[in-house]
C-alpha cells in the first residue's frame, strides 16, 4: 500500500507539473500575442497629387509586405479634412501623418512635438494656386473675398503671391474654408475667389469662367510634401515607411501596365479622371528617385526655404506667444540648427532614405 501511495503521489507530482508547464507556455504564448497586437503603428494621410501613392501602397499590398518584414503592423488612414489629419498626429492619435514643411513647423512642432520629416515624397510646382472668377491677375483679388485653409501652405502661397504683386492681407478679405469644402463652395459663388490645392484646385479650375492667376510654381521648392513621423518612432517604423514608399515610386514611375493601373487607381480615388491626375503629376516635382530626395534635402536651399517660412509663419502668429522666431529648433541632415538649439522639434532627417538608396533596407 505504502508504494501504491508513492506511485500516487508522483503521478500526482507530474501531472501537477505537467499542467504548470502547459499553464506557463500558455501565458508566455498570450503575453506574445499581446506583445505582437501592440506593434500596431497608426499613420493618418489626406488627398493630395503627391500622397495618393500611399493608397497605392495600401491597395497594392507593399505597404503590409514592409510591414511585415519588420515584425509590425502598420494602419494607414485616410483623413478627409487636412488639418484635421495633423491636429490628430499632434493630439497623438497617430505615430505619422503626411503633411508640408510649414505646417509641420506651426502645428506639431510649436505645439510641443518632436517630429521628423522622414521622407521628403515632392514639391509643388503648380499644384497650389491662386484661382478667382471675374478676374484675370492677382491684383483683380483686390477688396474681395478669398476662401483658403488659412494659416496653411494655402495662406503662405497667397502671401508670397501678394507680395509679388505689391499687395498686402489687408487688400482683402480672408475667409477659413475647409479643403473638403472649398471646390463645392467656389463653384456656387458667382464671384468665387480661392486659394488650394490639388485635386481640389482641379475641381476649381473646371469650373466655368474659373481663372488660375497665381501657383507654386512661381515659388519653387517652398512648398515641400512630407511624411513626418514621430521622432521617437521605432526604427522599425520608418524603415518600414520609407520601404514601402519608394517601392510605390518605383512602380507608379515606371512604364509598364501595372504603373498605368496604378495612376488610373489613383485618379478615380481622388475623385476625377486618369487624364485629371496625370495633369496633376505634372505639376508636382515628384522624387521618384531616394537619390533625388537626398540631393534636396541636403540642399542649402532648404536651409533658404525653411529660414523664409519661419519667418512667415512668427510674423503671421503661428508661433502662438513666442517672443522670437528663433522659439522653435530645426535641425537639418548636415548637424546645422536655425532656432532654438535646446527647443528642436523639427528635424529632417536623410538617414533612412540614404539606407534606402544604398540597399540596405
Amino acid at each position: 500500500m505504502v508504494k501504491n501511495r508513492i506511485k500516487r503521489g508522483i503521478k500526482t507530482r507530474i501531472k501537477r507539473r505537467y499542467i504548470i508547464i502547459l499553464i506557463t507556455v500558455s501565458l508566455i504564448a498570450l503575453l506574445s500575442n499581446i506583445s505582437m497586437a501592440q506593434e500596431k503603428y497608426k499613420i493618418a494621410w489626406s488627398h493630395y497629387a503627391g500622397w495618393e501613392p500611399w493608397e497605392v501602397a495600401r491597395h497594392e499590398n507593399i505597404l503590409d509586405k514592409w510591414a511585415k518584414k519588420y515584425d509590425i503592423e502598420i494602419q494607414i488612414d485616410l483623413i478627409n479634412d487636412y488639418i484635421e489629419s495633423i491636429n490628430l498626429y499632434t493630439g497623438g492619435a497617430y505615430h505619422g501623418c503626411t503633411m508640408t514643411n510649414m505646417d509641420a513647423l506651426t502645428i506639431p512642432a510649436t505645439g510641443g512635438v518632436d517630429s521628423t520629416a522622414l521622407i521628403i515624397g515632392d514639391f509643388s510646382n503648380g499644384n497650389d494656386g491662386i484661382i478667382l472668377k471675374n478676374g484675370s491677375t492677382v491684383r483683380d483679388l483686390k477688396a474681395r473675398k478669398i476662401m483658403l485653409v488659412e494659416l496653411s501652405v494655402s495662406h503662405y502661397l497667397l502671401a508670397r503671391a501678394l507680395e509679388q504683386n505689391n499687395l498686402t492681407e489687408r487688400d482683402l478679405f480672408l475667409t477659413n474654408t475647409s479643403d473638403a469644402d472649398i471646390a463645392a463652395v467656389f463653384a456656387a459663388d458667382p464671384n468665387g475667389a480661392a486659394v488650394t490645392w490639388n485635386p481640389p484646385l482641379m475641381q476649381c479650375r473646371n469650373v466655368k469662367g474659373a481663372k488660375l492667376v497665381f501657383d507654386s510654381s512661381k515659388i519653387p521648392g517652398e512648398i515641400i510634401d512630407m511624411m513626418v513621423v514621430r521622432t521617437d518612432a521605432p526604427e522599425s517604423l520608418k524603415k518600414a515607411l520609407v520601404g514601402a514608399w519608394y517601392e510605390t515610386m518605383a512602380l507608379i514611375s515606371g512604364k509598364t501596365r501595372a504603373a498605368k493601373r496604378a495612376i488610373s487607381y489613383m485618379g478615380k480615388f481622388a475623385g476625377g479622371t486618369e487624364a485629371e491626375f496625370r495633369a496633376q503629376l505634372r505639376t508636382t516635382a515628384m522624387f521618384y528617385r531616394a537619390a533625388d530626395s537626398i540631393a534636396f534635402v541636403k540642399s542649402d536651399k532648404l536651409k533658404k526655404t525653411m529660414e523664409y517660412v519661419r519667418t512667415f509663419c512668427f510674423e503671421h502668429g503661428l508661433y502662438g506667444d513666442a517672443d522670437s522666431k528663433d522659439f522653435v529648433g530645426i535641425l537639418f541632415p548636415d548637424g546645422s540648427v536655425i532656432g532654438d538649439k535646446s527647443n528642436i522639434k523639427l528635424r529632417f532627417d536623410a538617414k533612412y532614405i540614404r539606407l534606402m538608396s544604398e540597399e540596405k533596407l
